[in-house]
């Protein structure tokens, strides 16, 4: 599935992934490839992202925390997601 995280500032992400994890208003959850569609407010925590390979911009990689080759997270302090035709939407603040 494809993954797009997107802040005021800039797109933060753009990639397939595996999988994300995300900390929901009324707790984490995880989505994996064809999930049904949803749209979920998020709260302060970390969006955990599995992928076969990551490419970064030198000044967003900083924003990235890498857990190890295949998984980084990222943390927010609020936001909301999409997903529809397997393509997730994570807009972040």
């Amino acid at each position: 599935m494809i993954l797009e995280i997107v802040s005021p500032e800039s797109k933060l992400f753009q990639g397939e992934v595996t999988s994300v994890s995300l900390p929901g208003v009324d707790g984490s959850f995880q989505i994996l490839n064809h999930h049904a569609p949803i749209v979920a407010t998020l709260k302060a925590g970390d969006i955990k992202i599995a992928a076969p390979g990551f490419k970064f911009d030198k000044e967003i990689a900083a924003k990235f925390t890498k857990i190890n080759e295949q998984t980084y997270t990222l943390k927010i302090d609020s936001g909301t997601i999409e997903m529809k035709d397997n393509k997730v939407i994570v807009l972040v603040d």
